[in-house]
């Protein structure tokens, strides 16, 4: 056995309702000023005010900043890291999707009055240093884990993104309570709820880093997320499942934290970057070519996850294999998302540009199990284009 480091949150409330202890998790902070992260649409449909109303109860100084976007730009975060400056923040509290969380955690970084980094200095692995703020995350989406990882996505460029990967983007607390998940729009249950089963799988046959404590977790994530995707989908008020849900998305996300994922998002990056298609979405357009390309080296661990969703599966390693890239189309299939590029205004000329920009991802594709190359990522493209 390889040696291998495992971090994760130290402190996770899950339960439907459970949003309800962040009373006892501010008094123990005891803040002077709270900052609430979120986006526009979480105040739309009033989902952030059950949290208001703790807040109030206790008469709790805050303040909230929702312009938060979907691929947060640099310039969001900039602009609320200022917004947490001017208004002396001492404790953050991050709700909502991904790209509500990042951006939480970067301001819990760059607002701290004793900081020295500027958000130049955290990109890469290992550049972000405390002091941080208190950070609480409350994910609203089954599925990035970001409630869960060391991870903020930046988009540095008209399309390309750029991850700050460290320790200290760990919460404090993350809450996870899923009656806030159960107004989520069906395409947004379903993308979010296959980037989480990619989270999973890629753990799984990580190259790099792969270790028993992160298989356990992916494992455990993906069994969650099989089961229940389908339920959610068919009824979003299923409040068992859609907590179910969220907690397979948070296993899978401590595990991809310590397990890194690899080609599948290298290759959705850059359709999410000039398309501006949600991460969920792009995952699931590239998932089962990515799976048919590293079978060759990883059908062993495709066979394996096979058996651990049924058991009653049987064949030869191929056979499982093929058993389980079938079994994830399927789940493509019954998602409702669009999965081929022509029914989503890719230009086929784009193909080529895709492709050398998926290879510039270097932190993920060194995850991968097989090697991927330029005419390999140009092939994935073409297999999924019509």
């Amino acid at each position: 056995m390889s040696n291998f480091q495992f971090q994760t949150v130290s402190n996770i409330i899950s339960g439907l309702g459970s949003i309800q202890q962040l009373k006892d998790v501010l008094q123990e902070y005891q803040p002077k000023r709270v900052l609430l992260v979120t986006d526009p649409g979480m105040l739309k449909q009033q989902l952030h005010l059950p949290l208001l109303e703790i807040l109030e109860s206790m008469q709790q100084d805050y303040v909230v900043y929702s312009s938060i976007q979907a691929d947060p730009a640099e310039h969001i975060v900039l602009d609320a890291v200022q917004f947490a400056k001017n208004e002396k923040i001492d404790l953050i509290l991050g709700f909502g999707g991904g790209s509500s969380m990042d951006v939480a955690k970067l301001i819990a970084i760059l607002a701290h009055p004793e900081q020295t980094q500027q958000l130049a200095d955290l990109y890469g692995v290992g550049n972000a240093k405390r002091p941080r703020l208190p950070l609480i995350l409350v994910p609203t989406t089954a599925g990035t884990g970001s409630e869960v990882t060391p991870i903020s996505i930046v988009t540095t460029g008209k399309t390309t993104k750029t991850g700050i990967v460290s320790p200290v983007l760990y919460a404090d607390i993350a809450i996870l309570d899923a009656t806030f998940t159960c107004d989520l729009p069906t395409h947004i249950t379903a993308a979010t709820g296959i980037d989480a089963m990619v989270h999973a799988i890629e753990a799984y046959t990580s190259k790099v880093k792969k270790n028993p404590y992160a298989d356990m977790l992916a494992k455990q994530a993906l069994k969650l997320l099989n089961k229940n995707l389908k339920l959610v989908l068919q009824d979003g008020h299923d409040l068992e499942a859609r907590q179910h849900m969220l907690v397979g998305s948070m296993l899978a996300g401590q595990a991809f934290a310590n397990s890194p994922v690899a080609a599948v998002h290298a290759l959705a990056y850059p359709l999410g970057g000039h398309f501006h298609l949600s991460h969920g979405h792009t995952n699931a357009l590239v998932l089962t070519e990515v799976l048919k390309f590293n079978a060759p080296v990883a059908k062993q661990h495709y066979a394996e996850l096979m058996t651990w969703l049924d058991p009653y599966s049987t064949g030869c390693t191929d056979g499982l294999c093929d058993l389980f890239i079938d079994h994830m189309q399927n789940h493509l299939d019954s998602s409702g998302l669009t999965l081929k590029l022509n029914q989503l205004n890719v230009p086929e000329q784009m193909i080529d540009e895709l492709a050398h920009d998926a290879l510039l991802q270097t932190r993920l594709l060194q995850n991968n199990p097989r090697e991927l190359k330029l005419q390999d990522a140009r092939d994935i493209y073409q297999a999924i284009y019509v």
